[in-house]
């Protein structure tokens, strides 16, 4: 079984193409609607709540978690693989998005750097780290990137305001200097913000590639079993999936609309 967490419902997209592309597998979803967005909380409450989802997903039968959630790939996911996985289940993995994002950013067919310039938007831990900014230039010293904390976007569109006219007027008025700076690429560094592309794009113009976080993410786990092929055999293949929320069900099941495309008929409770 593939578990993947967020801190929210943005996890949903990264299930939904995971579904499309690698849809023998079983999957369990544990979103922390309760305590979203992390963006704003301390580096403690991040991996202690990250720990928590993990060990229940672990618990509940995966074999592989991935943490959808930007934030707490940044915060927690280091310090988990570390010290609380070795400790706790060897033999299991937990996977971010990050260093697969900044990876596919760079690769030839994903990139247009006609002025080396790449743009990235975050939750405020996210961008506050820096760690976009510092792999990328791992890879490529040559490169300009500009970050941009953008601290509303995870509440609006967890309130489901996403064609809203304050969010489109919030969105310009974040992405404004990034426009201004002429970047090739934007990367997408919240796994909420995809539900958003749209608008973003039209504000950023045909000519600003953005990439599709979900695809990214399937295509790079998919090569991942690959070179795993022990932990593969362990996963679980009925087709099942299995959602959990620390929030309101009910809510979670209207708004999962809006990530999934239809309805979620059977949400349970953490």
């Amino acid at each position: 079984m593939i578990g993947i967490f967020d801190s929210g419902f943005g996890g949903l997209t990264i299930l939904k193409q995971l579904k499309k592309d690698l849809g023998n597998y079983d999957y369990i979803y544990l979103g922390d609607n309760a305590r979203a967005p992390y963006g704003n909380r301390s580096q403690d409450s991040i991996y202690n709540y990250t720990v928590e989802g993990v060990d229940f997903l672990f618990k509940k039968g995966a074999e592989l978690i991935i943490l959808a959630c930007n934030t707490a790939s940044t915060k927690a996911l280091k310090k988990i693989q570390r010290e609380w996985l070795p400790k706790n289940y060897p033999d299991k993995k937990v996977l971010g998005v990050i260093i697969p994002m900044i990876e596919a950013s760079l690769e030839k067919s994903n990139i247009n750097l006609k002025n080396k310039k790449i743009g990235v938007i975050g939750t405020n831990a996210t961008i506050n780290s820096g760690v976009y900014a510092k792999e990328l230039k791992k890879i490529n010293t040559g490169l300009e990137i500009y970050s941009r904390a953008c601290p509303l976007l995870v509440p609006l569109v967890e309130e489901g305001w996403i064609k809203r006219k304050e969010t489109k007027m919030i969105l310009k008025y974040y992405l404004r200097g990034l426009k201004e700076k002429k970047i090739d690429n934007l990367i997408l560094a919240c796994t909420h913000y995809p539900l958003l592309q749209k608008q973003i794009s039209q504000i950023m113009g045909k000519q600003i590639k953005i990439l599709d976080t979900s695809k990214i993410i399937s295509e790079k786990l998919s090569t991942y079993l690959k070179k795993h092929k022990e932990l593969e055999k362990k996963m679980s293949k009925k087709r099942k999936i299995e959602l959990y929320t620390t929030g309101n069900p009910e809510k979670f099941k209207k708004l999962s609309q809006k990530f999934w495309g239809k309805k979620m008929e059977k949400v349970m409770k953490v």
